[in-house]
């Protein structure tokens, strides 16, 4: 049974309820694949609704994302064709109830895979994409805000304020032309940085018995991702259009940095405290 859990919420009803409705149908479809003995029949009829639904759902998100000029906008259609094209291609292999059932089970696995990563990376920062030059104060600044009061931590996360205003500047560098490399050593930097940081804060977490570790590792689990699959191909020569990907693709990580820091780290302090739990 996968749950649609409180961090899976983005607090706007109508998307929340949709994707509660994503997860139903998932389940259910789990559900029918254990209790039937030839998934074929079943299997065709339920790939049909859930790319109808998934397809309706985008189309929403979309609409909504539209209606409050959300700049991550451009990024979401791309993540949402990408998948759109997986489902829409996808051929159940009917060719015995035996790999009837696999096939059904692998596109559901993916369909739960894609839906969890997508919400906690992408769906997360809808309404919450402020552009840097809005911003009152340094956008890149670890301030005291962000600060959860678990020394390692709040050192950990200030590194990566660091890291992603480094890679900032360098894309802002005019005078540098040849900063391919640079960027690219950066990013894997700050990838690296994470996933060590991502470990070390979960190993804290299950040593206090934080009751919030799932939701955390799953949002985890979603920015690595993120960082991972970060299209990077043929980008040696900088253009206007790359330029523009790269600003936005920073301007992205220190929302989600920032607004995950807020949201859920800040948390794991109170809970410390609270319990009188001591580093």
């Amino acid at each position: 049974m996968y749950e649609f859990t409180e961090d899976c919420m983005l607090h706007i009803d109508a998307i929340d309820e949709e994707h509660k409705r994503l997860f139903q149908m998932i389940n259910e479809a789990f559900e029918l694949v254990e209790k039937t003995e030839d998934v074929t029949a079943i299997g065709q009829s339920l790939i049909a609704n859930l790319k109808d639904y998934a397809a309706t759902h985008l189309a929403h998100e979309e609409a909504y994302m539209e209606s409050i000029h959300d700049p991550e906008l451009p990024l979401q259609k791309t993540e949402h064709a990408a998948f759109a094209k997986t489902i829409n291609e996808f051929k159940l292999d009917t060719t015995s109830p035996r790999n009837a059932r696999r096939s059904l089970n692998e596109l559901l696995t993916y369909l739960v895979h894609w839906l969890y990563h997508h919400i906690l990376s992408s769906d997360m920062m809808i309404g919450k994409m402020i552009p840097t030059e809005e911003s009152t104060e340094d956008p890149f600044a670890f301030t005291d805000k962000y600060k959860t009061g678990i020394t390692f931590v709040d050192d950990e996360h200030r590194k990566l304020f660091e890291i992603i205003s480094d890679t900032n500047d360098l894309i802002h560098d005019q005078l540098l032309h040849d900063k391919y490399d640079e960027i690219m050593r950066l990013l894997a930097e700050l990838r690296d940085y994470t996933e060590l940081h991502f470990s070390e804060e979960e190993a804290l977490m299950e040593r206090i018995h934080y009751p919030e570790l799932p939701s955390q590792k799953r949002a985890h689990a979603a920015f690595v991702d993120r960082l991972v699959n970060i299209d990077l191909d043929e980008m040696e020569d900088l253009d206007d259009n790359q330029q523009v990907y790269l600003l936005d693709l920073i301007q992205f990580l220190l929302n989600w940095l920032a607004n995950h820091i807020l949201a859920c780290d800040k948390k794991i302090g109170e809970y410390m405290r609270e319990n009188h739990i001591s580093e």
